[in-house]
């Protein structure tokens, strides 16, 4: 096989590279004879996962996708050290040689690759139909999460579609965004209708995450920048199905927002899980590196890589969420000292912590992509924003969330209230700020709503500061090097 690197998605379709895509041959071995049959098939959809799930190399189980969000207002960086690439997306001045965002580039493309190869071959593959039709369903719901994640972080992309390397791949154009979604829906669309509402295993999708991704995508058509306002009530009603039938798919709401975070590697996933890449310490590259060290700071033998910006923790309602969310004393022993007069003076996320105070980058623990309290305030805010305001239950998915998350008597919002819809939506999508708090949830919505600007301004000014004007420029990253180097369409 003729080794040259290309780029991202070209040098995982024929390429490699020494000690970085040459080491990671799952699931590039295809070929007709190989995807014609069901255990090859299969083995093509693990290679797929594989893209999204390398420890230090590429995807979702370390904590790149964490930096490339930090330009939202809950999350900093530290100011010195050695977090340049983190500080890059908190000052907004990224980089096309930054390895945060080229690590989830990478990963995606290579989860499409794979997913490629079985959306292409398996109507073909002799097997049992049932479950044929399961794992083209699971490469439907990859290839549309990893084109999600793709079009928000670079805005206009190459879309492939082909499993196999092609010279067609180094001369490809960008494609829009619209052009991005239009595949990502119908790709969510076929997944939901594919998949059992049984999961195979923890860290598969089940047709309720295909439906919840839907609606989510939905939501974000409906803003900044598609602006597809039609899509508020397909949210909607999206969201809506998979809240009535949150027990047929196994989601529910936990009693408490502690028990969300007890990070317990005995636990292999929790009720809350709409989809998680579920990390392994007994595979050769394939722990979850996002908790433990990169989240505690170095007065606990952390590496100060994320903790929370002032003005957000300071503004955060009191109540167990609160607690459960911030880490606000240090030290691993008896004597502790309070965040103020830590190193770096700011609390750190409790969230990433794994239990035991275990310091370790090493753990068998999910990066849970979506939570089912995501899929509450889903429905809460599109339906507000959409056809005729905010209904009952709008008003109690919102009130889930927020009265678990508060102190005791909180009282619970009610259209006696008086809110406009647009007041009642503002209520949601500060909600999902606190509830999701440094759970790459919040950079997305201050994305497709454009306050990404207002956000940075309200800074303290003991935080990390943007170093130019914001513009929605700044909205999206520019493609990788490796890529654009090679491939002047790509500029």
């Amino acid at each position: 096989m003729k080794k040259i690197l290309l780029f991202a998605f070209v040098a995982v379709l024929g390429a490699g590279c020494k000690n970085y895509l040459e080491e990671d041959t799952t699931g590039l071995l295809y070929g007709p004879n190989v995807l014609s049959t069901q255990d090859g098939l299969e083995s093509a959809l693990t290679g797929a996962y594989r893209g999204l799930a390398n420890q230090w190399g590429y995807g979702f189980i370390h904590p790149s996708a964490n930096a490339a969000t930090i330009g939202s207002d809950d999350v900093t960086t530290h100011p010195a050290s050695n977090k340049a690439d983190w500080r890059e997306f908190d000052q907004f001045n990224v980089s096309t040689t930054n390895q945060r965002s080229g690590a989830v580039y990478t990963g995606c493309y290579k989860a499409i690759q794979g997913a490629n190869n079985v959306i292409n071959n398996y109507a073909k593959t002799v097997g049992t139909k049932a479950t044929i039709d399961i794992i083209a369903g699971e490469a439907y719901f990859i290839r549309g999460f990893s084109y999600y994640w793709l079009t928000r972080f670079y805005g206009n992309i190459p879309l492939v579609t082909a499993g196999e390397y092609s010279t067609d791949l180094l001369t490809i154009k960008k494609s829009t965004p619209a052009e991005v979604y239009a595949l990502i829906v119908d790709d969510l669309k076929k997944a939901e209708t594919m998949l059992p509402n049984t999961r195979r295993d923890p860290g598969r999708p089940n047709a309720g995450s295909a439906k919840a991704f839907l609606a989510d995508v939905y939501l974000t058509m409906a803003g900044w920048p598609l602006k597809q306002t039609d899509k508020y009530d397909l949210a909607a009603a999206k969201a809506k199905e998979v809240i009535d039938n949150r027990a047929t798919y196994g989601f529910a709401l936990m009693p408490t927002f502690a028990e969300v975070f007890a990070n317990d590697p005995a636990v292999a996933t929790i009720p809350e899980s709409v989809f998680q890449i579920s990390g392994f310490t007994g595979g050769s590259g394939t722990a979850n590196a996002t908790y433990g060290n990169t989240t505690m700071p170095g007065e606990e033998g952390g590496w100060d890589d994320m903790f929370a910006e002032l003005n957000f923790f300071n503004s955060f309602p009191a109540g167990p969420r609160k607690t459960a969310t911030f880490r606000t004393e240090f030290g691993l022993g008896a004597t502790k000292i309070p965040w103020q007069q830590s190193l770096t003076k700011h609390p750190y996320y409790q969230k990433w912590y794994i239990k035991g105070n275990v310091v370790t980058s090493s753990i068998s623990l999910p990066s849970v992509m979506m939570r089912y309290p995501h899929v509450l305030t889903i429905y809460a805010e599109a339906k507000a924003r959409g056809t005729g305001g905010p209904d009952q239950l709008a008003y109690d998915a919102l009130n889930q969330v927020r009265l678990r998350g508060w102190a005791t008597g909180t009282k619970a919002l009610s259209p006696a209230d008086g809110l406009t819809a647009s007041q009642f939506a503002d209520e949601v999508v500060q909600e999902r700020a606190w509830e999701f708090a440094c759970e790459r949830t919040r950079w997305f919505d201050l994305i497709r709503l454009e306050r990404v600007e207002a956000a940075n301004a309200a800074k303290s000014p003991d935080d990390l500061q943007p170093i130019k004007p914001i513009t929605k420029a700044n909205y999206w990253f520019t493609l990788p090097y490796t890529d654009t180097s090679i491939n002047p369409n790509l500029n």
